[in-house]
């Protein structure tokens, strides 16, 4: 296996391998299929904890992880500070995204990346959350993303490189482009038992 100062790695990622994986899906684009899954569980007041194990890609199934995420709100929003609530997650998926895609797309140019850090804000309006107004989106109205970067491009490659990589963000056109979302019970789901004398 290579090791990660091997000269075939930029930034940490294998430029061989990911030149190999854009071949792959250009010959087969049915590798480019990706289900991801998780279970969320409901633990106590706000806390929950998400499972992420098995994923299906690549023409297979790959349950090699399982990855714990804690979520719980902040104790003005009634929590315990168990972790980081859904929409602080949802910061946390488009920083990783954007770094990823960045490092990733720098790599495959030979740019190399020493520093490279996302603050990320975004700004919300409960009145929504609670039921209190039909005019104020429960999500947020708006996400400010501001990088610090240091690396041996230019600023128009720099500038070049934060195109494509919004351009090809998951995360980003998910926050950006309707998305189809069903809710609805799973195999599991069981209805409440009646309240006692219910029905008689």
């Amino acid at each position: 296996m290579k090791k990660r100062d091997d000269e075939s790695f930029v930034n940490g990622v294998d430029v061989e391998r990911l030149v190999q994986t854009i071949h792959a899906v250009e010959e087969r684009p049915d590798l480019a299929l990706f289900t991801f899954r998780a279970r969320t569980e409901w633990i106590e007041g706000a806390h929950a904890r998400t499972r992420i194990q098995g994923f299906s890609g690549a023409g297979m199934e790959d349950s090699s992880r399982l990855v714990p995420f804690e979520g719980d709100e902040p104790p003005v929003l009634l929590g315990d500070n168990a972790g980081p609530n859904a929409v602080e997650a949802v910061l946390h998926a488009l920083g990783s995204c954007l770094v990823v895609g960045f490092v990733y797309n720098a790599a495959a140019r030979e740019v190399r990346v020493t520093r490279l850090s996302l603050s990320l804000e975004g700004d919300l309006d409960l009145h929504g959350f609670l039921g209190l107004s039909d005019q104020i989106p429960p999500g947020y109205g708006s996400i400010r993303v501001a990088y610090d970067l240091d690396c041996d491009a230019t600023p128009e490659q720099i500038e070049a490189l934060w195109e494509h990589v919004k351009r090809t963000s998951p995360v980003l056109d998910i926050l950006q482009r309707p998305v189809t979302v069903t809710v609805e019970a799973g195999d599991t789901a069981r209805p409440a038992p009646p309240n006692e004398g219910e029905g008689a």
